[in-house]
């Protein structure tokens, strides 16, 4: 999973709102996890440096909801006397993971297990130092129980970091010169009404109160600390940065277009229109503005 979702996930950087489906198909989304989590690497890092200044060093570090594992290999980077253990529920995201391990030299330290969270956590040989959930607990339908079993596998004075919520990431201005403005802001509104389909749907979805300090503590964890962390790449965007903000705005527009007027689907063609002087390809004002929120906890010794 490693995501974002705008709330963002997996990673991630959007979930498209869809009424008839809210089904995700992880390792069809390969390319657009590994694409988005690079892109917010600087981000990440900021986060693993600031773990790392709270938690004593770690012998072992297991990623909840991998992904394709751009994290897993960032934490090996930033704790290099940790084994790290990418955990999720697509082998092939865990191809990705084991390759791009073995590329940037951490493969003799790096694992994979695939398995259905949090059930697949009774197969973990040893307990954890350190367990990352980088928004996975979202796509786990009852995530009070979901908590309470990632804390059974921490070591005592382990430390479990929850990244969830943030706020709305953003591309362009208010008013973008084309269409009513406030795109972005209507948008924002059909994602919340898409992730909570997507939570209802889930098996055992319970709803819950997204109080982190106090979910953290009925799992039996000392509340530790929460901190945000901003990803900031001003305009005039790279081309990597614009490839990313069309590939969302794409997503929107396939998934989107039955819940917005006339007005922001005609805005959203041009915004998608390689020829368009005023669209993603070629607008000068476009950046990436996100914010991620990291929810830390300890497992008393």
């Amino acid at each position: 999973m490693a995501h974002d979702h705008h709330h963002d996930h997996k990673s991630t950087h959007a979930h498209p709102h869809s009424h008839a489906n809210t089904d995700i198909d992880w390792a069809d989304m390969a390319d657009h996890l590994e694409s988005q989590a690079e892109l917010f690497a600087p981000l990440y890092e900021s986060a693993l440096g600031w773990l790392g200044k709270e938690v004593t060093e770690p012998g072992l570090i297991v990623d909840l909801g991998s992904g394709p594992g751009v994290v897993s290999c960032l934490f090996a980077e930033v704790f290099p006397g940790a084994r790290v253990l990418a955990v999720d529920g697509s082998e092939p995201l865990l191809d990705r993971a084991r390759a791009r391990a073995g590329r940037q030299g951490v493969g003799d330290r790096f694992g994979v297990l695939a398995g259905e969270l949090p059930g697949v956590l009774s197969e973990l040989d040893y307990p954890a130092d350190l367990l990352w959930a980088g928004h996975s607990l979202h796509h786990l339908g009852d995530q009070r129980a979901a908590l309470s079993a990632f804390a059974e596998r921490l070591a005592p004075g382990g430390t479990l970091a929850v990244l969830e919520g943030g706020l709305p990431s953003r591309f362009l201005p208010r008013d973008i010169g084309i269409g009513r403005p406030g795109l972005q802001a209507r948008l924002d509104a059909r994602q919340e009404e898409w992730f909570a389909q997507m939570r209802a749907e889930l098996p055992g979805s319970a709803a819950e109160t997204e109080d982190w300090p106090a979910l953290l503590s009925s799992a039996g964890l000392k509340y530790a600390r929460t901190r945000s962390f901003l990803l900031d790449l001003p305009a005039p965007a790279s081309d990597r940065a614009r490839a990313y903000a069309v590939e969302i705005f794409s997503r929107f527009r396939d998934t989107l277009t039955d819940d917005l007027d006339a007005d922001d689907r005609a805005t959203l063609d041009r915004l998608l229109d390689p020829a368009d002087p005023a669209g993603l390809h070629r607008r000068s004002d476009l950046f990436v503005l996100g914010v991620r929120t990291l929810h830390t906890a300890v497992r008393p010794a």
